[in-house]
């Protein structure tokens, strides 16, 4: 009868501590996460207007740079490059910290076997009371159990240890796009540099045959006497001007394409391509979408995000840690003196159970200061949040100003360019025909080399520019 009332007296102990549980799973003292407030514009500045909210940055990459050539390096860069390649090894490191997140409302189960054998001194109490109950000093003790421990999530700190788990990994996924965005940028802008590249090249070589022509019609005047030998050196110079850009561009080619093939993954290798830059060109209709879909669409801001989320998260836990904690543990197994009684069943069966509350009460200040730090800590984390997107809004205005701006600067460059070869067709005329001295064909030849090679650049530029709009809006990824 005796041992039914203790039964009964333990079974509402545990109800008791079951209830303080249930009450507890409504009590969760973390704040749940709500994005702060950002100020962000209606319309991008220099955004052309548009009713597409999505913009460009929803095309995948592969719509975007529908190129062979740029479309198998960006394919390489994609599946080799170490930079990504570690950003999916952070990823699979946070997936599996949330795997052992999620378990967390579970008890931890362990088993233990022990055997034991001691002999007392026939004189130690020890050894008196062994001869006395069991007539030996000789004592065996063999235990097999399985313990189980189970904290009950009052206070919700394992509630918010698994959503900061779940936003470290989210961030890790964001941040994976984030490399792979920029690696996409990275590998068009340098595929648009290696035709820009040979377009100037190719301009270096004509304008060297141009010099060389002129050199030639120079030294027939001189050896007629109709110039000096001023003029052939002067003529001679211009000619080495010409011919020292192909050199260097040629090495500037080889840099670029090896740089590109690292990207890739590769070792540093030609690149095949043909085409030419002057294929390529700026869309005159596009879509920038609106600056709210930034937080959606762009990964570095949706990382900021989730770590906001998981420094949020992480206030639960360090205020959830200065409130009681409630801990039920039960331990069952088989137990003897005796080897040969070990396995013996019913006899050698034996099983216990506890539950207690533990409230921290002085520790140092150490509670309270993780608190105040993680609290610290949530607040930097907004400002980041918030800084990243306005660095995002910003980078997006900038690209649309230097979209319109090359663009203005590329026609005024290209009539630069057309006025000034005929210019220098004309100036040849009338050098051969004695109305222009050779320094004005030689003037008009440098200037329109240099013209044709800025004119290039620019439109590499403009190029560039739609890339990085591209990057800025979050395309990249899909």
């Amino acid at each position: 009868m005796k041992s039914v009332t203790k039964h009964h007296h333990l079974i509402i102990v545990y109800i008791f501590l079951l209830f303080l549980y249930g009450m507890g799973t409504g009590c969760q003292v973390g704040k749940e996460y709500k994005r702060p407030a950002t100020e962000l514009p209606t319309q991008y500045r220099g955004a052309p207007e548009t009713a597409d909210s999505a913009g460009i940055a929803a095309t995948p990459w592969k719509i975007f740079f529908a190129y062979p050539e740029l479309e198998e390096l960006i394919d390489s860069a994609i599946a080799k490059n170490y930079d990504l390649q570690l950003a999916i090894r952070n990823m699979e490191s946070a997936r599996l910290t949330l795997q052992q997140a999620k378990l967390g409302q579970l008890p931890d189960i362990v088993f233990q076997a022990t055997a034991s054998s001691t002999r007392s001194s026939d004189n130690s109490l020890n050894g008196i009371s062994a001869q006395q109950f069991l007539g030996t000093s000789h004592v065996e003790d063999y235990n097999a159990n399985i313990g189980l421990t189970w904290e009950a999530d009052i206070w919700g700190k394992i509630r918010s240890r698994k959503e900061a788990a779940l936003a470290d990994y989210l961030q890790t996924t964001e941040a994976r796009k984030a490399v792979q965005t920029q690696l996409v940028s990275d590998v068009a802008q340098g595929f648009y540099n290696l035709l820009m590249l040979d377009d100037q090249l190719a301009v270096a070589r004509k304008n060297v045959m141009l010099n060389d022509s002129t050199l030639r019609i120079i030294r027939l005047q001189y050896d007629a006497g109709q110039v000096t030998a001023l003029a052939i050196e002067q003529a001679d110079a211009q000619r080495h001007t010409a011919a020292l850009l192909v050199p260097q561009l040629e090495q500037s080619i080889q840099i670029q394409e090896n740089a590109l093939r690292i990207l890739a993954g590769e070792l540093p290798s030609s690149i095949n391509r043909n085409m030419s830059i002057d294929n390529l060109d700026v869309p005159e209709r596009f879509s920038a979408g609106v600056p709210a879909s930034l937080l959606g669409q762009r990964p570095d801001v949706q990382a900021m995000e989730f770590a906001l989320q998981a420094a949020n998260a992480r206030v639960g836990v360090a205020k959830a840690n200065m409130y009681p904690s409630l801990v039920i543990t039960a331990n069952a197994g088989v137990n003897s003196f005796q080897f040969a009684n070990w396995f013996s069943v019913p006899a050698s069966l034996f099983g216990m159970a506890a539950g207690g509350l533990t409230q921290p009460i002085f520790q140092r200040k150490q509670l309270k200061t993780q608190y105040e730090l993680a609290m610290l800590e949530r607040e930097k984390s907004v400002i980041r949040f918030r800084q990243s997107v306005l660095n995002a809004v910003g980078e997006v205005s900038n690209a649309l100003v230097k979209l319109e701006k090359l663009k203005e600067q590329r026609v005024i460059a290209s009539e630069r360019t057309d006025t000034l070869q005929l210019a220098t067709r004309n100036a040849g005329l009338l050098f051969k025909s004695g109305m222009a001295n050779y320094l004005e064909v030689l003037t008009a030849q440098g200037a329109a080399l240099q013209s044709e090679l800025e004119t290039v650049d620019l439109k590499r530029q403009h190029l560039n520019s739609f890339v990085e709009l591209y990057r800025s809006l979050g395309g990249g990824w899909k």
